[in-house]
């Protein structure tokens, strides 16, 4: 039996469905095209056919070119001199070339390039295929590495089942993962940041920066070598490492993928590997993407769809990756890169400013993933609602499992930037965080790396300005700390209790970490100060820090415990505007929140039937609350005065101070006669 196609349940999409049906018709033929009588899982072996292999008794190098008309491997066993031993056979007309060398040519951890010719030019370039690449601390020069040590890593965990439940993020940077003023390792990751992810309760890590980029200060998002893990963090088996001992708590491991576009290096990336521009990415004037200074992928080209697929295959196969996280998705499948639109109109979908071979890449990408390995993760950066984006390819959508819900950070940023805590609309708040495509679930987030980067401020940062310097003593108070401290963590429970299949955080957004993001570069004399994350301030009890750690690991628990998330139905069941009250129900748990900055209510009667127990408190003295609340209360749904009105309404009748939110447990009732 087949699935029911998305578009049904979206009314607004019958007039576009045969262009839907046009595009997956184009993906299924392109497919064909690609594997035959095989398979996608076939069909994406690059990785094993290009690059430098060891076989028993030789090495064997290839590489495509078609444009070059010669190859040299050059090295440190060359002396970086073109040697005819060394250079490279044709193949055949698609360009590929070829060598096989005796053991003794090369050994472990040898540094080299490719010297490629073509008509009217030479240069040095890097193998496409390069799964180690090292920079040299005195001259800077990235070079290949020959990497085939003596031992394979060992895997503790050799087939990782994920944990059936949505997933909840911990975007993390290897490199910042460091209270201290330098680039972190992936070893260092693995000994003092995994014990405190597996503690907060998170149960999926995503990874950022793990593909090689010349560029630190770029966040990992100019990425030169696709197939090498970043060696500023360290080797591949202690990445490898980090993922099995995560893999060991139950933590599932996601990377950030980097496929919507490249670094222009050429050097180091693969704009002019054989010396046209046309080999990987577009030749006209589609090359440059005029927002990021980078290369665009051609999709059309079968030769870059291989290449890209390979790629996917390629770390889930090699370091056990359970997913990606997909960036730049809306840049991808737009020819203006989502920059000319607002998307306010269903016609902007299906207007032919659409790329539909990034759609049909992203079509394969998901089927060979979930093919390869089934359970893995994907998740789509994208901002315009791409009909079908995350809707799976079984349902005729381009199969994320997931789609970031980006527009949540911007109205949170804005709602506390521009509006007063008074003239906040609860019905309005209710709605951006719940509002998404019937067929797609959304991971959401208050704010991710972006919002920490120099030239922007997160939200505590905005809230509490110059006084998260001097303001965070656990004895401190002042009117503008209690209301960001409270803020920070009623904004954070309402979108993690509103979250359509998912929650993100930055990591050190969870205590409130008190500084921006800046990476080393001219401007700041090189500094590592603001690169890093401090987390013993998140250790200090005598802190605000700490009990907004501890808030967090909170509300992972309800997730834990509970698995709200798992089941997207949101009720709401009351919102009232000038009081800044709102409810809404998941599952067996009542969502109570008073954004009132200054009014506290008693007897609030919320319309729901049953016995309720609290079991998250954000004014709890744990979370740096002002301890209002009677925790051991057991509430129970009455009427009111009215007792003689038949069927009149139940109420729960609550004590609601100020800017608190309050969670509540809905409890077994023996009989209801007294209700």
């Amino acid at each position: 039996m087949t699935s029911a196609s998305f578009f049904i349940a979206d009314p607004w999409l019958k007039p576009f469905t045969g262009q839907i049906e046009k595009r997956i018709a184009k993906s299924l033929l392109k497919e064909k095209q690609l594997i035959g009588n095989g398979t996608l899982i076939d069909f994406s072996m690059g990785h094993f056919y290009y690059g430098l292999h060891q076989n028993y008794d030789s090495w064997i190098f290839r590489e495509w070119a078609p444009n070059a008309t010669c190859i040299y491997i050059t090295g440190n066993f060359t002396d970086w001199k073109e040697k005819d031993e060394f250079k490279l056979n044709r193949l055949n007309p698609m360009g590929d070339w070829e060598i096989i060398l005796p053991l003794a040519a090369i050994k472990h951890e040898d540094l080299f390039k490719l010297s490629v010719h073509w008509e009217g030019g030479q240069g040095e370039r890097i193998p496409a295929y390069a799964n180690r690449v090292v920079q040299d601390d005195k001259t800077k020069i990235f070079s290949a590495q020959v990497w085939c040590p003596n031992k394979e890593y060992k895997w503790e965990i050799k087939d990782f089942k994920a944990p059936e439940s949505a997933p909840l993020v911990y975007e993390a940077h290897i490199g910042m993962a460091t209270t201290l003023e330098k680039t972190g390792t992936y070893r260092e990751f693995t000994e003092n940041v995994l014990p405190l992810i597996i503690k907060s309760g998170y149960n999926t890590i995503q990874l950022m920066a793990i593909q090689e980029h010349p560029f630190y200060g770029s966040f990992g998002y100019h990425v030169s070598s696709f197939f090498a893990a970043s060696s500023r963090f360290g080797t591949p088996d202690e990445l490898k490492e980090l993922i099995d001992k995560a893999h060991s708590a139950g933590i599932r491991v996601i990377m950030d993928l980097i496929h919507s576009h490249s670094v222009k290096n050429s050097n180091e990336g693969l704009g002019l590997q054989d010396g046209s521009p046309g080999q990987y990415f577009h030749s006209n004037e589609r090359r440059n993407h005029r927002a990021w200074d980078s290369l665009c992928f051609d999709y059309g080209k079968d030769n870059v769809i291989h290449f890209l697929l390979s790629n996917c295959r390629y770390w889930l196969e090699e370091y056990k990756f359970d997913g990606f996280r997909f960036d730049g998705v809306t840049s991808m499948i737009y020819y203006d890169h989502g920059l000319d639109k607002n998307f306010t109109k269903y016609d902007e979908y299906f207007d032919g400013s659409q790329d539909e071979d990034a759609l049909i890449y992203l079509y394969l990408a998901n089927k060979l993933i979930h093919n390869f390995k089934p359970g893995a993760v994907t998740i789509a950066e994208e901002m315009s609602g791409m009909p079908g984006i995350a809707a799976s390819v079984e349902r005729k959508g381009f199969g994320f499992d997931s789609r970031l819900s980006m527009g949540v950070p911007d109205f949170w940023i804005k709602l506390v930037k521009d509006t007063i805590d008074e003239a906040w609309d609860m019905g309005k708040l209710l709605y951006e965080l719940t509002q998404h495509r019937p067929e797609e679930r959304i991971i959401s987030y208050c704010e991710s790396h972006d919002q920490a980067i120099v030239g922007d401020k997160t939200l505590i940062f905005r809230m509490l300005d110059a006084e998260i310097y001097t303001g965070m003593a656990k004895s401190y108070h002042s009117f503008t700390v209690d209301r960001g401290i409270a803020l920070h963590k009623m904004i954070r429970l309402i979108t993690f209790s509103t979250a359509g299949g998912g929650y993100l955080n930055f990591m050190g957004n969870e205590f409130g970490h008190p500084e921006w993001i800046d990476f080393p570069r001219e401007g700041n004399n090189w500094s590592y100060k603001y690169a890093r994350r401090q987390w013993q301030l998140a250790e200090n009890k005598d802190l605000k820090y700490y009990y907004l750690s501890n808030f967090d690991k909170g509300m992972m628990k309800l997730q834990r415990d509970f698995k709200i998330l798992n089941d997207l139905s949101i009720n709401r069941v009351y919102e009232n505007n000038e009081d800044k009250v709102v409810a809404f129900t998941r599952g067996d748990l009542l969502f109570v929140f008073n954004f009132h900055p200054t009014t506290s209510f008693t007897d609030y009667g919320i319309p729901v039937k049953g016995k309720y127990s609290i079991v998250l408190d954000t004014d709890d003295k744990l979370f740096d609350g002002f301890n209002r609340i009677d925790r051991s209360t057991v509430y129970l749904s009455m009427r009111k005065a009215e007792r003689s009105i038949i069927n009149a309404p139940l109420y729960l009748y609550l004590y609601l101070p100020s800017r608190t939110a309050q969670v509540f447990k809905k409890e077994s009732v023996r009989k209801a006669t007294d209700l």
